[in-house]
């Protein structure tokens, strides 16, 4: 069970919390679910929400790699449990929401990560494919959002995870990705308007460029050389450098920030 002494802010009158600036940053006492964790960022994220302190509940389809992610976070101190979940199923959704409430007592913090990518020219992407990536991308993050807002309580942060192609083009066609995320940031602000003043949770959304990931590692040399070229820096970014922007805006460090998009690009937008 969470450390139920560390009271969120809330936004509503900016009450709450304590301790020092740096405090701000901490998750203790807080439950956080992020779904799409058994890999990549999600696994990622997951690991740097422990280390602040945060209960992390660890979903996503694959149960075998949750269970091997909670072993480590364990190890380094933490406190994980693991739920098998698809987030395309609206019940499965529920039924992880009750898991982590029944477990822990709380829900304070959701990242919804979980996310399927294409590459696949318009003329030729079937609809099945289509509808499915914006089924997981979209709709998992909508399900999964109000399973947490229901239960959640001032001061707590939903995190969505979205793409700069949700704001700009890419350098391949991916027409159901791009939409699927650029629709993610207006399902952000939708439910940020609609539980700010009602429930005081605030929704944010993060827009990732291109991050060295299992993603990036099957692009073809050529086409990451363009990539990289692109941003201010001349590289991908790194992993740390993604997960202080998600737990800033999982924290109280960002009490009076809701409904806004947080591209993490290296300046790639900029072009």
């Amino acid at each position: 069970m969470a450390d139920p002494h560390r009271t969120p802010i809330d936004p509503r009158t900016g009450e709450g919390g304590e301790g020092s600036l740096l405090d701000r940053f901490r998750l203790n006492g807080r439950v956080a679910i992020v779904t799409g964790a058994s890999s990549g960022l999600g696994a990622g994220f997951a690991r740097a929400l422990a280390s602040a302190g945060a209960t992390v509940v660890l979903a996503a389809r694959r149960r075998e790699r949750l269970e091997s992610l909670a072993e480590e976070i364990r190890a380094d101190g933490g406190t994980a449990s693991t739920v098998s979940c698809d987030v395309v199923d609206p019940q499965q959704c529920a039924d992880l929401v009750k898991a982590a409430m029944a477990e822990h007592g709380r829900v304070d913090v959701l990242v919804n990560n979980a996310g399927l990518g294409t590459a696949v020219p318009a003329l030729k992407e079937s609809p099945e494919d289509f509808r499915r990536v914006v089924d997981v991308n979209l709709n998992g993050a909508y399900w999964m959002a109000k399973e947490c807002a229901a239960v959640m309580g001032p001061g707590s942060s939903v995190v969505n995870i979205a793409s700069i192609l949700g704001l700009t083009a890419g350098f391949a066609p991916q027409a159901a990705y791009s939409s699927s995320k650029a629709a993610v940031l207006g399902l952000t602000r939708d439910l940020a308007a609609q539980w700010g003043s009602r429930r005081g949770i605030r929704v944010n959304a993060v827009a990732p460029g291109y991050f060295a990931s299992e993603m990036t590692d099957e692009i073809p040399e050529a086409l990451l050389e363009t990539i990289t070229s692109r941003t201010l820096f001349g590289r991908l970014g790194r992993q740390q450098e993604l997960d202080s922007a998600v737990l800033f805006l999982a924290s109280d460090a960002s009490s009076f920030i809701t409904g806004t998009t947080l591209a993490v690009d290296g300046g790639t937008t900029l072009h």
